[in-house]
């Protein structure tokens, strides 16, 4: 997908970012929104990190090294 590892370490930190950010924001509106609300937010917000995925996971089949432990 990325050739260049410089390029992609930085894809890889910004994605882990992003999607740290993510995971932050389901807990906000856990907190401080209805149930449903958060049901439905959860729900939309983890369809955009499954399509994350689809960035990280052939970044990582190229550059395994990069890939963080944990992340399996």
């Amino acid at each position: 997908m990325i050739e260049r590892k410089d390029v992609a370490k930085e894809v890889s930190t910004l994605m882990i970012d992003i999607l740290a950010r993510l995971d932050t924001s389901i807990l906000l509106v856990q907190k401080k929104c209805t149930d449903e609300e958060f049901k439905t937010y959860r729900k939309t917000v983890a369809q955009i990190m499954a399509s994350m995925l689809d960035v990280v996971n052939p970044l990582y089949l190229q550059h395994p090294d990069l890939k963080p432990k944990g992340m399996d």
